[in-house]
């Protein structure tokens, strides 16, 4: 992915991130954000990134998603605060633990699936990016004065009843299927096959 998170969300030819086509990622989508967003892609809390290529998953690994994402109930994140990771303003979802629940049931079932690449030596901790645009000579200004301007839309909250998977395209990121929380591993609606243009993460 790119930077966001944080490192999924910038360009991979200006970060040096090895997206390649198939890639994946599963995330939870923050409408209630999209307004505060500035780094052209909409609002999002990043559960994995990277998942497996594309190419791994069949029938068989979208019925391992949809029961394991079926037995996490559905949760509500709260956004308060700002935060910062070096080029980065962010917004902190509280609760963690129901998104780190579900990032340590997938690295278990899919334990190749290392989460950033292993390049962080500690876990980024789950986030939801508003800006990743400032370089270190800049960002204290720039991001002091957004956050200035932004504040006043805070607190927000978001139901989460679904996480997306997305896949990689060579050119963006694209919303391929969607795993509701807290249905019946068995229901036929568990995963629902999206396959429509996703405009954002790139």
């Amino acid at each position: 992915m790119n930077a966001d998170e944080e490192c999924a969300e910038r360009e991979p030819a200006v970060d040096g991130w090895p997206d390649v086509p198939g890639d994946t990622a599963l995330t939870i989508r923050v409408p209630e954000a999209d307004r505060l967003v500035r780094a052209g892609f909409p609002a999002h809390v990043t559960v994995l990134y990277p998942f497996v290529h594309e190419s791994r998953l069949d029938a068989a690994a979208h019925r391992d998603l949809s029961g394991l994402f079926a037995g996490h109930d559905a949760f509500t994140l709260a956004f308060a605060e700002f935060a910062r990771y070096p080029g980065v303003l962010y917004l902190d979802p509280w609760p963690h633990t129901p998104i780190t629940a579900l990032a340590k049931d997938l690295t278990r079932r899919w334990p190749d699936a290392v989460p950033y690449r292993g390049i962080f030596d500690t876990p980024l901790a789950p986030h939801l990016t508003v800006a990743n645009s400032e370089g270190p000579a800049t960002q204290d200004a720039a991001y002091d004065a957004l956050q200035a301007e932004l504040e006043p839309l805070l607190p927000l909250s978001c139901r989460v009843r679904a996480v997306h998977l997305i896949v990689w395209d060579g050119t963006r990121w694209q919303d391929r299927t969607e795993y509701p929380l807290g249905l019946s591993a068995g229901s036929s609606t568990a995963a629902r096959d999206a396959r429509l243009p996703f405009q954002g993460y790139a």
